[in-house]
């Protein structure tokens, strides 16, 4: 008895789709039901190395007449699971067979793979093996796109990533950011690339908060292990965002859109040069009250040691300092990271005291061994040291702080000032 469509697809065999791709010119179509299927690559650039290090393949479907038809409406025309598992190969198969014939012999392919692939475990796709060996395409110039989405199987999702790596590919973790992503999924499948839904970035772009959380992300998927790209860049503006955030790899409308001209898109110069200027301008720009915050506070932070070493009090020592409108507080740290006494607070830090965060405000013998800039000031005494703005667990703001070791009697102190990092945020007054 012949095997259903369904029982075929169950053990997948690439002469059931073979028959269904064939050769226009030097690219290959695929046909189904009655429409035209094409690969469009969309570049994937490196930053850093400031060209195409890969392409993400989309499909594209044209009726009769070479009208575009909505991948929307090509997705919702398979009547089964089956039919869904046909055509998520048949694009796959496509892909490969364009992608081996281009000149690029180097770069990666990009391919997404659709949910029932995914959970359908190991087995169900083991037709991607046979692909590989079929094409020659080397499995390591393979990414693996896996959708964020919620699944009932955690073990299912981490076997079938489990078989992509073992086949030699690499793996990626597609819109994370939206929806259901999490890190304990970064965790569980350990991706080689992680690829930032295009959300972030819009709101990065509207405000600097999301930016922050944006540049934090970044930071958490490298120490991670993984190497991130942020897609959907569309604007000047958003690819400097973009490279401020420390992403490696950008992709979107703003550098390429996606052609199914093939040959002609590989040749496609990427010019990063003229972005990173811009940029380098711009850093440029924010480092430079960094130097000069050290130097006009030199003199503040040596009068008031000189004055600590004579046996002056706090609040008369740092008057110099607690008088200048930037200050909000000045407080003395031992070796150990432990605060001496309560901290002193400025006139200006008391204009910015919200009473709901009242419980954070008292420091005495608080323990700021923890921090960046403490450490550094015992490492290297006799220089001011400042930090990049950073929330204040005191008070819940921006703040900058200045540190400087020196020692008395003996002893290895730190003397530390915050400076509000936007004096005009709005805060709570207590009148």
């Amino acid at each position: 008895m012949s095997k259903s469509l369904p029982e075929k697809l169950a053990v997948p065999e690439l002469d059931l789709l073979s028959p269904m791709l064939s050769h226009e010119g030097e690219v290959w179509t695929a046909d189904f039901q009655g429409l035209t299927l094409r690969t469009a690559l969309q570049p994937i650039y490196s930053i850093s190395h400031k060209r195409i290090v890969g392409y993400e393949a989309l499909i594209r479907a044209f009726d009769n007449d070479d009208s575009a038809v909505l991948p929307l409406h090509l997705f919702q025309l398979p009547a089964s699971d089956s039919e869904n598992l046909l055509l998520d190969r048949l694009c796959r198969y496509l892909h490969i067979r364009n992608y081996s014939g281009l000149e690029d012999q180097l770069n990666w392919l990009f391919l997404n793979v659709s949910p029932q692939a995914v959970t359908s475990g190991r087995h169900a796709d083991s037709f991607f093996g046979q692909l590989l060996e079929k094409t020659g395409l080397p499995p390591h110039r393979i990414v693996i796109e896996i959708v964020e989405q919620p699944t009932d199987d955690a073990e299912k999702l981490k076997e079938t990533v489990a078989y992509y790596k073992e086949l030699g590919c690499l793996t990626a973790i597609d819109d994370f950011g939206a929806g259901h992503s999490n890190f304990e999924r970064i965790w569980n499948l350990s991706p080689d690339i992680v690829k930032l839904d295009r959300t972030l970035l819009t709101r990065a772009t509207e405000d600097r908060k999301a930016r922050q959380i944006l540049n934090g992300i970044v930071s958490l998927l490298h120490q991670s292990g993984c190497l991130v790209l942020l897609e959907g860049v569309e604007t000047r503006e958003q690819a400097l965002i973009s490279i401020d955030a420390g992403v490696d790899f950008v992709q979107g409308f703003y550098f390429r859109t996606p052609s199914i001209n093939l040959e002609e898109l590989t040749r496609t110069p990427a010019n990063f040069d003229e972005l990173l200027n811009e940029y380098k301008s711009r850093n440029q720009v924010t480092l430079d009250p960094t130097r000069q915050l050290t130097e006009f506070f030199r003199g503040y932070f040596l009068d008031a040691i000189d004055k600590l070493r004579d046996g002056s009090e706090m609040n008369e020592a740092c008057l110099r300092l607690l008088n200048h409108q930037a200050v909000s507080r000045c407080y003395l740290v031992n070796e150990h990271g432990i605060q001496i006494a309560d901290t002193i607070v400025s006139d200006t830090g008391t204009r910015s005291l919200d009473p709901r965060f009242k419980p954070l405000e008292s420091t005495s013998s608080a323990d700021w061994f923890r921090q960046e800039y403490l450490r550094q000031a015992l490492a290297q005494p006799d220089n001011l040291h400042v930090t990049a703005p950073y929330l204040c667990v005191t008070g819940a703001y921006m703040c900058i702080t200045l540190s400087q070791g020196y020692s008395q009697d003996g002893e290895l102190r730190v003397l530390c000032c915050d400076i509000l990092a936007n004096p005009a945020q709005p805060r709570v007054s207590r009148d």
